[in-house]
């Protein structure tokens, strides 16, 4: 392989090795405008959008020991990676691909796991990471906030049973007078 190609080669399985993600989209039939929408709407997420040669996938792939998806790598490519979230970057997908019926996602790589496009979808559809970790926050402190609701319980019926014979006595005071 030339010196060039083997930098192209090497740049690319960098940038797979470095991303917690890698999406593998379709762009064919994509005006340049279009083209650029996508990639600024990517950047403003944290995300970069490359065209690259499938030969040139294959080997960064081969090379980055990820699991292998020749067979998928045909028609025109781009690559999206990024240092973020996954699930934003993929709802943009799915956002633009629905707008102007182009970007088709192939394949994707989420933590060195093979998602296909059904589940990048799925994945697309999640809510933002803060938002599950606040519901997954909320689900382990509800335990622990029915417990002390559990314990204060009985103070707090022996508290209202003792002001109500409180206010009972002086009202049977009143009427014996």
């Amino acid at each position: 392989m030339r010196p060039e190609k083997a930098s192209v080669v090497s740049d690319i399985a960098d940038k797979l090795t470095h991303s917690p993600f890698v999406l593998v989209t379709e762009y064919q039939r994509m005006k340049v405008n279009d083209f650029g929408e996508l990639r600024n709407r990517l950047a403003a997420a944290g995300a970069e959008m490359h065209v690259v040669k499938n030969n040139f996938l294959k080997r960064a792939i081969a090379e980055t020991g990820l699991p292998d998806v020749a067979d998928q790598l045909v028609g025109q490519t781009a690559v999206i990676t990024g240092d973020k979230d996954v699930a934003p970057i993929a709802k943009i997908l799915k956002t633009f691909a629905t707008e102007f019926k182009l970007a088709a996602l192939k394949i994707g790589f989420v933590d060195r796991a093979v998602l296909s496009p059904n589940e990048l979808e799925q994945l697309a559809d999640l809510p933002p990471r803060e938002v599950l970790q606040a519901q997954l926050l909320g689900l382990f402190l509800s335990p622990a906030t029915k417990l002390v609701r559990l314990l204060n319980e009985p103070a707090s019926a022996l508290a209202r049973l003792l002001k109500a014979k409180a206010e009972k006595e002086p009202k049977q005071a009143e009427a014996a007078t």
